[in-house]
């Protein structure tokens, strides 16, 4: 399966942003299931962040990615493209970016180390509009001293957005590296701030 790497990146900070707790807006954590065998499938979505590349092994989603994120050539021969594999997916990401959806549903099967698979799922717990730190992050998982393992998980998480690893930011507010690219980072967080102002919590429905 693909994985995408984070480039170097120097440390901007584009909005400024504050770190915000995820109290009192817990949310639980998502269940990963793991990725099926056989052929990988996959679509192409337009979006207004540019293309987005889905992935799946037929009954969940197993990667998100967009230019020029690593992973994003590496097809193989025996990849199949089935657009309608993805309807609901798309269906979900077209209202997230509309602001009439907080919380994908879809189901996720992402491959990874046990390590890796734990950041991930902790970034599911991140509210919507708001943002956390590595250190946070390695905090919650009893590990405080394991804040540059967390960034490096959090680099290769393998479904960008619906495991929202753009709203992990340094803990000085910075913006710091995505593998989308920092454009695509700011745009998101301004989207879900913006949106969390005016709109009552919820997924978007029909």
């Amino acid at each position: 399966m693909p994985t995408h790497t984070r480039p170097p990146v120097a440390v901007q900070d584009a909005l400024p942003l504050a770190v915000t707790a995820s109290e009192p807006e817990e949310v639980a954590a998502v269940e990963f299931a793991a990725p099926e065998a056989g052929p990988t499938r996959y679509t192409l979505l337009p979006s207004p962040i540019g293309e987005i590349l889905l992935t799946g092994d037929g009954a969940a989603l197993t990667g998100l990615y967009m230019r020029p994120e690593a992973g994003w050539e590496r097809t193989a021969a025996d990849w199949r493209r089935d657009d309608g594999a993805f309807a609901e997916t798309k269906r979900q990401l077209a209202a997230y970016f509309a602001g009439e959806l907080r919380e994908f549903s879809v189901p996720l099967a992402p491959s990874g180390t046990p390590f890796q698979l734990r950041v991930w799922r902790t970034l599911t717990t991140i509210p919507y509009g708001r943002t956390t730190s590595y250190g946070e992050i390695a905090a919650r998982l009893g590990r405080p001293t394991a804040s540059r393992a967390v960034g490096m998980a959090n680099g290769r998480n393998p479904i960008s957005i619906i495991v929202p690893c753009h709203r992990v930011i340094g803990a000085n507010g910075a913006l710091t590296g995505y593998g989308g690219g920092l454009p695509r980072k700011e745009r998101l967080l301004r989207l879900e701030r913006s949106t969390a102002r005016t709109a009552a919590p919820g997924s978007a429905t029909g």
